[in-house]
């Protein structure tokens, strides 16, 4: 049961706070499975000199940096989206945009560090990042098309005979199903999410991949599409799902 090794863990974005990351991980991965993470917040610090030090590297955050905040009206947690916000003296107003974060030398240690022998598990929104980093793209394996709001949808296991999905059945969770282009080969794929009340999002159907792994080079490499909410990451059969990617990731199994 134990795992040795040490994992590196960038979470956490304006949307996915890292406390309940570190949370869910903490239980699933640290807690009940005995891995090593150091978990961080600061993108900076995804580089080939940190990877050096780990056999795993974990990322579960989007793309996205907002250097001009999320604007005067945005809601926060705690706060009431009705009510008018007010600063005496007034907040300069700024208007909200986004910037990736990733620079072409994160993509290329990412790539670097997998190909050359290390693991990588992706989880969720890591889909957003590939649209500003093709090195990137290629070791994760997809790019996002988006997701609908938060609802309930079913994970079907459809590759039963790979150690990651060993002894773990179909399971329903209340997320956000992401969509996105699949890159690699459909023999990779391990699940799919579905919504069995036949909601689509835009015209991409009910369906999509849900969780792949294969090796990259001399490395490996697993992605994992739940994920917005604590108790989607505690859900008994995805816990199976995420241990076991671990496990394999780590050639442990």
């Amino acid at each position: 049961m134990t795992v040795q090794p040490r994992a590196f863990a960038l979470v956490g974005d304006r949307y996915h706070n890292a406390d309940y990351i570190r949370t869910a991980l903490g239980k699933s991965l640290v807690r009940d499975l005995g891995l090593h993470i150091d978990f961080s917040d600061e993108v900076t610090r995804l580089s080939a000199d940190t990877m050096a030090s780990y056999e795993l590297l974990i990322i579960f955050r989007d793309g996205m940096l907002w250097p001009d905040g999320y604007g005067l009206k945005a809601h926060y947690p705690g706060c009431d989206a009705e009510t008018e916000p007010v600063s005496v003296p007034p907040v300069p107003a700024m208007t909200p945009r986004t910037v990736p974060w990733i620079t072409p030398e994160q993509g290329r240690a990412v790539r670097a560090f997998v190909d050359e022998g290390g693991a990588a598990l992706f989880y969720h929104n890591t889909t957003y990042i590939s649209p500003d980093n093709e090195d990137f793209r290629h070791v994760q394996g997809s790019v996002t098309q988006g997701h609908p709001a938060v609802r309930p949808y079913r994970v079907e296991i459809t590759n039963k005979d790979h150690p990651i999905t060993r002894d773990v059945s179909d399971f329903v969770v209340t997320d956000e199903q992401h969509f996105m282009v699949y890159d690699k080969d459909p023999g990779h794929v391990l699940a799919e999410s579905v919504n069995d009340d036949g909601h689509t999002f835009k015209d991409l159907g009910t369906r999509c991949q849900a969780a792949w792994a294969y090796d990259y080079g001399k490395g490996r490499v697993a992605y994992l599409a739940p994920g917005h909410t604590v108790p989607a990451l505690w859900n008994p059969e995805y816990e199976k799902l995420q241990r076991n990617a671990v496990r394999w990731l780590l050639r442990q199994t």
